[in-house]
């Protein structure tokens, strides 16, 4: 039963168990916690850009800047053009429209290589770039996804062509994928064999603000701005929305004044492609086709304003931090808790933390999402496992103890201790009918049969008691040798207590006659093995006698006493059953003489007062 398994055992059991696991699972989650602070590329990507996404979707589009603009090469001037790309004589006269604005900055996403096949409209291209703090866009080409600390190295680098590009600054224009392909950054560097390249963006931001930027370690300061930057000077991404969140003028109309330059004066323009197969598009959150140039445009915003997602070493160490604390407080729950309600906390801490994060990321701080599932996750699972085979084998050996130990006691007590283990942790005291019932005889009988035949005979007698006992509501609560002890209504209070105890008196004697006359061995003894029954009603103390480690349930008291000198009473006069009028006037019993054979007065020892017995001594069914 589980109230005598060592609890300090099982308390030990659990301690290491809880240590194993919160040691493997802060391992687990710290190799994973590296990886993320080193920025290295692990299956959790997917994980995090799905989740990503989704945290974007539920924070909606926002409104960009209001300095930003785009001007579209989109599909009419394609279509005016005859074709992509546009000419650099339509190119130059556009510039020339937008110079006209007074822009704060220009640039133009577009590539300009090779030398055209019309000088004079490279000369008025470069001319009308003159007019403008302008950048123009360059390319980085990449063999490979090598890096250094972070920074992509490039092994080549296409500029725009010296004619064009030497009145105007020029800049990357590569953007970062992940494994799906949506851009999540934009490196503001990289290496290549002429140095570090600056990217588009950063060119243009600091452009616009008339300021040389300065980069150290997680940021880059642009005048008296500070935005912080992920591993290897990238800058995270957040788009605005779908395609044309940011304010978008159509170039045609621009050319033909249908849209007036001068909505354009002291913003920082971006120009670039968003005609049907003229540009690079890339699937985000928004849109699954959204022009590269917006996106660019959305960079340069971000520097500008600081309003783009925040995701530094110190939020990627945030985050390393949370996935320990959520891994080990999440096996250390299953490992101490209840199953149901440890699986519930788990879920309930996991839930809250991406309920922190989701809300941090509305609020421009990009905190991770999958590394705290896949590090708290995968341990909880195992522990989950581990624990539920260690509770399986510690059942397992329970079920056999309690077996075992039931056998120590007998089954209503046993019963009763299961669901009750505090029963009489008190004394109590209640009027009861006490047994004694001894196998006379058994002594002489033994020397014959035998040490092992002698084990056995006792065992059936003793089986033969128990079942005899419980079936009238009665309790042995001590087997002695070749006798037992006997009470009735110890467990619960019984009106027909003394009543039972008279009818199981009886039922005993006839039982065990029949038992000895069926066996060869024992019928030859004739009336030398018998039993005798010594039965008394009266009050007791029912109580737990023994040790702190070492209890049983027995009864104590006068009455107890007086049934064991009746037993003696019995075997002086020759009877199966000597029983105390008291236990017959509370069975019921007003005339014992019509079912026993005498009644006598008798001295107990150790006893003042004589008491009155009737005695049995051939067995015959009660009435």
């Amino acid at each position: 039963m589980p109230g005598f398994e060592s609890i300090s055992a099982r308390h030990r059991i659990n301690r290491r168990f809880a240590l194993l696991v919160l040691v493997a699972a802060l391992g687990w989650s710290g190799w994973l916690s590296h990886l993320h602070i080193a920025g290295r590329a692990t299956p959790l990507d997917q994980l995090e850009a799905a989740l990503t996404d989704l945290r974007l979707r539920l924070a909606g589009p926002r409104t960009p800047p209001a300095d930003i603009a785009i001007v579209a090469i989109d599909d009419e001037i394609v279509r005016r053009e005859g074709g992509f790309p546009v000419s650099r004589a339509t190119m130059a006269r556009l510039i020339e429209t937008i110079a006209t604005a007074r822009p704060r900055a220009l640039a133009v996403d577009v590539l300009f290589l090779e030398d055209g096949r019309q000088p004079e409209a490279d000369h008025a291209l470069a001319a009308a770039l003159a007019r403008v703090p302008a950048v123009l866009a360059a390319a980085a080409v990449f063999d490979d996804a090598t890096n250094e600390d972070g920074i992509p190295v490039a092994t080549a680098v296409h500029r725009p062509t010296p004619g064009i590009g030497a009145t105007a600054l020029s800049g990357l224009v590569n953007l970062s994928e992940d494994a799906a392909g949506v851009p999540r950054h934009l490196p503001l560097v990289t290496r290549t064999n002429e140095g570090v390249a600056a990217a588009f963006v950063l060119r243009a931001a600091a452009l616009a603000a008339r300021s040389d930027p300065v980069l150290s370690e997680g940021e880059v300061r642009i005048a008296s701005s500070v935005i912080p930057l992920d591993l290897g000077y990238h800058l995270p991404l957040r788009p605005y929305g779908p395609r044309r969140t940011i304010q978008t003028f159509g170039a045609a109309a621009l050319l033909d004044g249908t849209a007036p330059a001068a909505v354009l004066a002291d913003r920082i323009v971006v120009i670039g492609a968003t005609a049907l197969g003229g540009s690079d598009t890339f699937a985000t959150a928004f849109d699954p086709v959204m022009p590269g140039v917006e996106l660019l445009a959305t960079g340069i915003a971000h520097l500008t304003t600081g309003d783009g997602l925040v995701r530094d070493v110190r939020v990627r160490r945030l985050d390393a931090v949370a996935a320990m604390a959520l891994a080990g407080s999440a096996v250390l729950l299953i490992a101490l808790v209840s199953p149901l309600p440890a699986a519930l906390l788990v879920l309930l801490i996991l839930t809250a933390w991406l309920a922190v994060g989701t809300v941090a990321f509305s609020r421009g701080i990009w905190l991770s999402a999958a590394l705290p599932l896949a590090a708290a996750g995968l341990p909880a699972l195992l522990c989950a496992a581990a624990r539920q085979a260690i509770d399986r084998r510690q059942s397992v050996r329970l079920a056999r103890s309690e077996q075992a130990l039931r056998q120590l006691q007998p089954a209503a007590l046993a019963d009763r201790l299961a669901w009750d283990p505090t029963y009489l942790a008190s004394p109590l005291t209640r009027e009861i009918p006490v047994l004694f019932i001894d196998l006379t005889g058994f002594t002489g009988q033994s020397e014959r049969l035998g040490p092992v035949r002698t084990r056995e005979i006792l065992k059936t007698f003793h089986d033969l008691v128990d079942e005899t006992a419980s079936s009238h509501g009665g309790l042995v609560v001590n087997f002695m040798g070749d006798g037992a002890m006997v009470v009735f209504g110890a467990l619960d209070p019984d009106p027909t207590r003394a009543e039972n105890a008279v009818r199981a008196a009886e039922d005993l004697i006839l039982r065990t006659r029949d038992w000895i006359e069926r066996d060869p061995e024992l019928a030859g003894a004739g009336r030398a093995l018998d039993v005798r029954i010594g039965a008394h009603y009266g009050p007791a103390i029912l109580s737990r006698l023994g040790s702190d480690t070492n209890q049983h349930v027995t009864a104590t008291g006068d009455t107890v006493n007086v049934a064991s000198r009746l037993l003696a009473v019995a075997s002086e006069a020759g009877s199966r059953l000597a029983a105390s009028t008291d236990l017959l006037t509370a069975a019921g019993l007003d005339e014992p003489g019509d079912i026993f054979d005498e009644r006598r007065t008798t001295a107990l020892r150790g006893r003042s007062q004589p008491i009155e017995v009737w005695l049995k001594r051939d067995p015959s069914p009660l009435p």
